[in-house]
């Protein structure tokens, strides 16, 4: 990988997805083994997060550190962003400190761009806004990968609140450049427009979406973004998009269940679902601390060998 920044898998095309996936693997494979590869040893990483992750800004951090490199997390409610500061002239600060990688998630799509073209350092896209949030995806596919020997026709189905989620997006672009085939689901009111630009089928009957399906993911219902009512009462919304066994039953022998996480329980998916032998969600967690360190070393190395 020659590139300097990793904003959106919309800017990866097939090959380098499939390096991210190859090394992550190998990451994944020292993870388990508890062992320490250095190749970010003398490399500077910070965490620049102007909203609340403990999953995400974690799983960059102990990438980083099990990489060998110095981690600095910016506590944007303490820093001088509360001040005034820009963005840019925050990035620009972290560039004189001279840090390698920056990972920034940001409430408003394309900041992680903008900092990218006005820093030195590398800029990794931890989620910016309802735009993108590549590292999710490529866990995702990762995690894919390790239950079916190819995503190439493949079903997946990822239902919920398509229209707040940077996770629908990034997910869609990934498992349709490997081949399966996306559906996303979800009422009209979190519907958003344009998901059959990206390569996704769009369906709003999910009895009827989940059939057949190989991959089923739920999303959370995002209501620290939502303006306005979106749909009647919870129980109506579980009713008809929740995650349950009997929906699951419809799906695929072979069907697997992923969340992004954090999980609402009962809500988009039912407890014994997320804890049963179909729900893969834990395995997401320890993978993505794999691609995240596959991300900073080919980031750091500018594509040299490992």
């Amino acid at each position: 990988m020659k590139r300097k920044d990793i904003l959106g898998i919309k800017d990866l095309g097939k090959s380098e997805i499939n390096e991210i996936l190859a090394v992550a693997k190998t990451m994944r494979e020292s993870l388990i083994a508890g062992e320490r590869v250095p190749y970010l040893h003398g490399k500077s990483v910070a965490t620049l997060f102007y909203e609340n992750s403990t999953r995400t800004r974690n799983s960059f951090e102990i990438a980083a550190k099990n990489l060998g490199a110095t981690t600095t997390s910016i506590s944007v409610a303490t820093s001088s962003v509360q001040k005034g500061e820009s963005l840019v002239d925050t990035g620009k600060t972290l560039d004189a400190l001279r840090t390698d990688i920056i990972i920034i998630r940001h409430p408003v799509g394309g900041s992680a761009r903008l900092l990218a073209e006005t820093v030195r350092a590398s800029v990794i896209n931890a989620g910016d806004g309802m735009s993108e949030h590549p590292s999710q995806a490529l866990l995702d596919v990762m995690t894919a990968q390790r239950h079916f020997e190819s995503l190439a026709g493949l079903k997946v189905v990822i239902v919920g609140d398509i229209k707040h989620s940077r996770v629908a997006r990034s997910d869609t672009l990934a498992f349709t450049a490997l081949g399966a085939q996306v559906t996303v689901c979800a009422p009209y009111t979190l519907m958003p427009v344009g998901m059959e630009e990206l390569g996704a089928t769009v369906e709003t009957d999910f009895d009827k979406a989940v059939v057949g399906a190989n991959i089923i993911m739920p999303l959370r219902l995002q209501r620290e973004r939502m303006d306005q009512a979106y749909f009647s009462t919870l129980e109506e919304y579980r009713e008809y998009y929740g995650v349950t066994e009997k929906r699951v039953r419809r799906a695929a022998d072979d069907a697997i269940v992923m969340h992004p996480a954090p999980i609402n329980r009962d809500a988009e998916i039912s407890g014994e679902i997320a804890d049963g032998g179909r729900s893969v969600i834990e395995e997401q967690v320890t993978n993505g601390v794999a691609v995240r360190m596959a991300m900073l070393q080919l980031l750091a190395n500018k594509g040299g060998e490992l």
